[in-house]
């Protein structure tokens, strides 16, 4: 078995991925059935974003967003575990990720500041390209 700190962040990001997905249901079913929507609606996405409250889609616009750059660092983080870089400043590095991510997260499925947002999101993309660097610098043999 590989053992890697940068392990803890990975799954502490897939939780929070499925806490979202929670909270989402938690809120977009009782919507849907307050608005009268039928489950078979729900295959357009306009059709709940006209219908829903604003403040029910936020939710899941975000869970959605949990599956796009995050996707880049499970990528990542699987490498910098394998070629033995996933522990130090680099595990440290994917727990801010996280942290900004969670954080990105909890402003936009209550507040949705699109600046505030868009500095979290900005940040959390700052420290992916760092993780991406360190994984390329190992991985292509890069003397700095």
């Amino acid at each position: 078995m590989i053992e890697s700190q940068i392990f803890q962040p990975v799954v502490a990001l897939m939780a929070w991925t499925m806490v979202m997905w929670l909270w989402m249901y938690a809120t977009r079913i009782p919507a849907m059935s307050k608005a009268g929507l039928e489950p078979n609606q729900a295959r357009q996405t306009k059709v709940l974003d006209d219908a829903l409250p604003a403040e029910v889609q936020w939710k899941a616009h975000n869970y959605n967003h949990l599956h796009e750059a995050p996707t880049v660092f499970y990528a990542v983080a699987l490498v910098l575990a394998m070629i033995g870089w996933g522990d130090g400043m680099n595990a440290l590095i994917a727990w801010i990720y996280v942290g900004l991510r969670v954080i990105h997260s909890l402003v936009q499925a209550t507040a949705n500041v699109v600046m505030v947002r868009f500095v979290l999101y900005a940040l959390s993309s700052l420290a992916l390209m760092a993780l991406i660097l360190h994984a390329a610098i190992a991985v292509f043999d890069i003397h700095l």
